[in-house]
């Protein structure tokens, strides 16, 4: 287990968090990240779990019995990228993991990153995805009618979509966001995004002083990628946020810059860089750990530690502006820890 220095320096309470790093570049971007919150003296101590994937004689996927235990029990996590076999071999592990916590909202933030130039950053960017997190396209319902034909069962529920919808709405008023648009195909999909829609307008109405309306999801990607600044909050189904979340973060200069945060029943959030393994980029230890960080942020602030947030953050945004120590996927040629250091001198000041 890895103690803050806070341990050492402070007699202030300490929150545990459980840490999973994943696969890939996910231990290394993790060990800069405890190393950024050590020198900023935040108040953790890390339960580390390693996490992958068990297969049950039924044929389903589980994650270790501790990982499961630590999670339920601290109630907050940070977790690093996992490697998914494509076409074949386990479940999901991101799925697996949504599944077992009851993670039905996805946050995914995309604000523009001063010193990382992009198309958009005249204007900037600054939006949020609300991505239905536990079922859809992603149910993970399958199966081969005949050689050749496969189907694949799009599962769409009443509670599931009241639940990211209230999410949504609950979290525009709290951060004083004032338009809310739901994305959708229920002109092909009727019954399917017919009900996700459904369930927002019976939300919607509760939050009069929120500007609720709809649009199509294929329309969407045209316009934001025109006018971002037209896009405030955008509540859309599983699939549609995973496809549309990855869109808004090329926005902002790519997935290296793009927290994201899952949010569950009874009060459990777990929060995690989005970006694949980048197992290219192990050997020499290039990866860049700003998703990871600035998803940790995202979880500081939760768990009500904004001033430990607010001082990362400004030595990250320092960093990034300066350009003279960044990763070579924005521009530079330093390693994940030559930048982490410069983070870290930029916090003790």
């Amino acid at each position: 287990m890895f103690l803050s220095r806070a341990l050492r320096s402070s007699c202030r309470s300490l929150h545990t968090v459980t840490l999973f790093p994943g696969d890939g570049i996910g231990p290394q971007i993790s060990d800069s990240v405890k190393k950024i919150f050590d020198a900023a003296e935040v108040p953790i101590q890390w339960e580390e779990r390693q996490v992958y994937p068990i297969l049950e004689p039924n044929g389903k996927t589980r994650i270790p019995d501790d990982a499961v235990e630590s999670i339920f029990k601290n109630k907050i996590g940070l977790k690093g990228p996992m490697r998914t076999a494509i076409g074949k071999g386990h479940v999901s592990l991101n799925l697996t993991i949504r599944r077992t916590f009851g993670l039905y909202a996805n946050v995914r933030p995309a604000k523009s990153v001063p010193g990382v130039i992009t198309p958009y950053s005249k204007e900037g960017v600054d939006c949020v995805i609300m991505r239905e997190n536990t079922e859809g396209e992603y149910s993970g319902i399958e199966h081969q009618v005949v050689p050749g034909v496969v189907q694949s069962v799009k599962l769409i529920t009443r509670d599931a979509s009241r639940n990211v919808a209230e999410y949504a709405f609950q979290y525009a008023q709290d951060h004083g966001r004032k338009n809310i648009v739901a994305l959708h195909k229920a002109n092909i999909m009727k019954m399917s995004d017919g009900m996700f829609l459904e369930q927002c307008r019976e939300v919607a109405a509760r939050y009069p002083e929120i500007n609720y309306r709809e649009m199509y999801l294929d329309s969407a990607c045209l316009k934001i990628v025109s006018d971002p600044s037209k896009f405030d909050v955008m509540l859309m189904p599983n699939l549609y946020g995973d496809i549309f979340s990855d869109l808004t973060a090329g926005l902002i200069g790519g997935l290296g810059l793009a927290p994201s945060g899952n949010m569950g029943k009874d009060g459990i959030a777990i929060y995690e860089a989005v970006h694949g393994t980048a197992d290219d980029l192990v050997e020499a230890n290039k990866g860049n750990p700003t998703a990871l960080l600035m998803s940790g942020l995202m979880m500081l602030r939760h768990m009500g530690l904004k001033s430990q947030a607010d001082k990362i953050e400004a030595a990250v945004l320092e960093t990034l502006t300066e350009r003279k120590v960044i990763t070579g996927d924005i521009g530079g040629t330093a390693t994940n820890p030559e930048y982490a250091d410069e983070i870290c001198r930029k916090i003790k000041g």
